[in-house]
């Protein structure tokens, strides 16, 4: 089951609220959900948003994907979190390029 942290979409029309959610890839927009991980309004002009960090992390260190506009949110509100993602996905990237390079050196 591939995870994903995304918005989900609340509220009025022309007045939305969204809230941050791990759910599989293949559910709807605003379908069910596994875990909320936190909201965000932004009308209001001060305290916008609430993220639980620590969640955000153990999902991110099990393999959940991150959609570009929650990792914007995450990277303002908890930016040690996104910090740590964002550097171990460097380091496997890394290292599969180093075994890229090591399988073609082998092959000639």
């Amino acid at each position: 089951m591939a995870l994903k942290i995304r918005f989900r979409q609340q509220g009025k029309k022309n007045r939305q609220t969204f809230r941050l959610v791990l759910t599989d890839v293949r559910n709807k927009r605003d379908g069910k959900y596994l875990e909320n991980l936190g909201w965000y309004n932004p009308f209001e002009a001060e305290n916008n948003a609430n993220i639980n960090a620590e969640r955000i992390g153990y999902w991110l260190d099990k393999g959940a994907e991150i959609s570009e506009h929650a990792q914007d949110l995450v990277s303002r509100a908890a930016p040690e979190v996104m910090k740590s993602y964002l550097d171990k996905r460097e380091k496997t990237r890394q290292k599969r390029v180093a075994q890229r390079k090591a399988l073609k050196k082998e092959a000639k």
